[in-house]
């Protein structure tokens, strides 16, 4: 995955795109409304999706282009975004109870 052409790097933005999209507009789960916080969410989504194949594994080879498979890259798009907005949300509601 480290030597990827541009469409297996096209095709894991417009996944981070759409789950970014999903989750910042559509369910409101975000650290700050605005454009900043979509752009940051499309950049850690694309991580997600990079690293979705090697760690949900490589199935449902119908949706594969490469080593991309569509489906895991999609779950860790998800999960990773997730977990980031959850842990500073989480770090930024402890720090808020200390003051």
């Amino acid at each position: 995955m480290i030597g990827m052409n541009f469409v297996s790097f096209l095709i894991l933005l417009v996944i981070s795109i759409v789950v970014s999209a999903v989750l910042h507009y559509v369910l409101k789960f975000y650290i700050r409304p605005g454009i900043v916080s979509f752009v940051s969410k499309v950049i850690f989504g694309w991580i997600g999706a990079w690293l979705g194949s090697p760690v949900f594994g490589y199935w449902f080879g119908g949706l594969v282009y490469e080593k991309i498979y569509i489906i895991p890259a999609i779950l860790g798009s998800f999960a990773l975004l997730i977990i980031i907005v959850d842990l500073v949300l989480t770090v930024k509601s402890a720090t808020a109870e200390k003051t």
